[in-house]
């Protein structure tokens, strides 16, 4: 039995909490309800915002009550306990390692008493889940980091991180979409952009995908760098272990 909370956020959004921990059997119960929610198309759903274990929901109160939303939505969450949330897209990221795009994989080396190659097959080893976006757009929370690349983030932030650094901060990694501050230790770059506003859809991946990095050479990062500019390069997508 699928337990959760649903409590009001102002007088036109409410949330439905599934939890309070960082758990992916949770996160894809608000995967599982967000995904109902986009294919019933309910005239009086605004828009949703899934988090790590809840899903926040705009809603319009002329045209429905809390009440009755809340109803609806207990009916769809009970409905999870006859058939499964359908795995979302695995998209292959292209990261360089190299010295020039990972300026902290030398701190990090001595402090985790490894070497790059070490550290490049931990960090591509897992699927990392996509469990929200958020802090800039196209900027994925994942979790799946191996225990021994858990790295506490800088003392002193850097006020420009270029787009497309690879990063770990704390028991997370990922990706700065844009150049932003920030202060995670960098140990990478990808020059494929998770968020571009010029695309027809500007966000790469969604909550429920998942990322899985694939170490590259700098010669190659160059080649993927022009074809991106380009328009003509496109990452992998999988799913369900199928080529799309």
């Amino acid at each position: 039995m699928i337990n959760c909370r649903i409590l009001p956020a102002g007088d036109c959004a409410l949330v439905v909490e599934f939890g309070k921990e960082i758990d992916p059997k949770l996160n894809s119960q608000v995967q599982f309800l967000r995904k109902q929610l986009e294919i019933l198309k309910l005239p009086y759903v605004i828009e949703t915002v899934p988090t790590f274990c809840s899903l926040l929901i705009y809603y319009n109160p002329i045209l429905v009550s809390f009440g009755k939303l809340k109803n609806k939505l207990n009916h769809i969450v009970k409905k999870q306990d006859l058939q499964q949330s359908g795995a979302g897209n695995i998209i292959e990221i292209p990261v360089c390692y190299d010295a020039d795009y990972g300026p902290d994989m030398e701190n990090l080396m001595m402090q985790k008493n490894m070497t790059r190659d070490e550290i490049i097959h931990l960090h591509t080893q897992p699927q990392y889940l996509i469990y929200m976006l958020g802090f800039l757009p196209g900027f994925a929370y994942l979790g799946g980091l191996h225990p021994s690349l858990h790295a506490k983030r800088l003392d002193n932030p850097r006020t420009v991180i270029p787009a497309g650094s690879v990063g770990i901060g704390g028991e997370q990694t990922g990706i700065y979409p844009l150049d932003s501050p920030g202060g995670w230790q960098l140990i990478g770059r990808t020059p494929v952009r998770p968020y571009d506003k010029n695309r027809s859809n500007p966000f790469l991946y969604q909550a429920g995908d998942s990322i899985k990095f694939v170490s590259v050479t700098q010669d190659e990062y160059y080649k993927i760098e022009s074809g991106v500019l380009e328009g003509s390069y496109i990452c992998q997508v999988k799913k369900g272990g199928i080529v799309l």
